[in-house]
């Protein structure tokens, strides 16, 4: 249902009255009762239009943060496809690039922090973007090192992630995560894992 007078869906409206929230309070002081009525809709509406608290996040996420990635994601699949040999470092580039301007913002930083304690936390969500997906990742590396398996390589991505995550996810109150000096020692990690013999 369209709401006329600002011309959003109300699934759409969900989403920007929750981020509006996690922003103010965080996710954990937020509850499902508290978006429907900033909504102004019924209590109802979060479980109609997304079955649970955790599907409106991976919505949230998925609509806020894939399209930082996708068109880059993209562009590395038609170059593989067209017969360039990606290295592992621009591989973590596309990762890490995104991540670092997001953490530079309270709203892109809320972002990625609430990707971070979702992917951490081994919630069981139902993402539907192809980045969210750990197989265009494993064979974009499968192409930069034929040498190693389908399962190893997804390893060395799941490691990846859980360090990109918890370095730029962290709260606020951790300081430097930013930085270049960080971007730049966390690309020489976790490039250097992805590439080991």
């Amino acid at each position: 249902m369209l709401n006329t007078s600002t011309g959003q869906s109300a699934r759409d409206r969900l989403l920007t009255v929750a981020e509006r929230l996690f922003l103010e309070s965080g996710y954990d002081k937020v509850s499902v009762r508290a978006i429907n009525t900033a909504a102004g809709m019924n209590p109802a509406a979060v479980h109609y239009h997304f079955g649970s608290k955790d599907a409106l996040v991976a919505a949230l996420l998925e609509s806020r943060m894939a399209p930082v990635w996708q068109d880059r994601l993209s562009d590395l699949l038609d170059r593989r496809n067209q017969g360039w040999t990606p290295a592992v470092g621009e591989l973590v580039d596309v990762v890490l690039t995104p991540l670092a301007d997001l953490t530079s913002d309270p709203i892109g930083r809320l972002h990625v922090q609430l990707l971070a304690r979702f992917v951490l936390g081994r919630s069981e969500m139902e993402w539907t973007s192809r980045w969210f997906s750990l197989q265009p990742w494993v064979a974009l590396l499968r192409a930069a090192r034929p040498d190693l398996s389908g399962k190893e390589a997804a390893r060395r991505w799941i490691l990846a992630f859980d360090l990109i995550l918890q370095s730029f996810g962290a709260p606020l109150t951790t300081a430097g995560t930013s930085g270049t000096a960080h971007v730049r020692t966390v690309r020489a990690f976790v490039t250097a894992g992805l590439d080991a013999p």
